[in-house]
């Protein structure tokens, strides 16, 4: 059956490596679609948060260690984007922080970034994390964080803070992660998925 979804990862301006994973979503896609039923094409696209493409991929992922800067057209696309229906998956590769959150209040002013607690649906789709966000690399000895932005009850945008769950998600020998923390780090990013497209 020919694949029904394509994702894509967001490229952004500022300086930030946008790209800094290369291997990750392949793999998650790769997962997901033989552990989960999802019928994802296993080349995921690359797109500009201030593109009309955005609008043509139900999941963007965006990650990156640095700068990021949204300007007053993309903080508009990327509003409509995920008013409408999209979702943005932001994965803090350590450093992101400082600069994504003040970005995310010029998409959306009245938005506050919500902590979800463990005993949230994503924690406990196909795979059960009792705990909430794994820990999958340890850079500072902080506990992960998950963090959503909602509206109504729709979760538009889940970020995953002190967690590196795109390391976790890279080829084996970049990182020199064990199988058992990519396994954790692919079964939460299925979950990501699972949730999304049945949300």
């Amino acid at each position: 059956m020919p694949p029904t979804i394509k994702i894509a990862l967001a490229k952004y301006n500022g300086g930030g490596d946008w790209y800094a994973n290369p291997t990750s979503l392949k793999n998650l896609i790769l997962f997901a679609n033989q552990n989960i039923s999802t019928n994802i094409h296993p080349e995921y696209e690359t797109v500009d948060i201030g593109s009309a493409e955005i609008f043509n991929y139900p999941f963007v992922h965006l990650t990156g260690h640095g700068n990021i800067v949204i300007n007053d057209r993309e903080a508009e696309n990327l509003r409509l984007y995920l008013k409408g229906g999209g979702f943005l998956h932001i994965d803090d590769n350590y450093g992101l922080d400082k600069f994504i959150r003040p970005e995310m209040k010029k998409v959306f002013p009245d938005l506050e970034f919500i902590e979800l607690p463990p005993s949230h649906p994503v924690f406990h789709q196909k795979y059960d994390f009792p705990n909430g966000l794994p820990k999958i690399h340890e850079h500072d000895g902080k506990r992960p964080q998950a963090f959503g932005l909602f509206i109504n009850s729709r979760m538009i945008c889940l970020y995953t803070y002190e967690c590196d769950l795109g390391d976790g998600w890279e080829d084996q020998d970049v990182h020199k992660d064990s199988e058992a923390t990519r396994l954790k780090a692919l079964r939460m990013g299925a979950n990501i998925l699972q949730f999304v497209f049945n949300q």
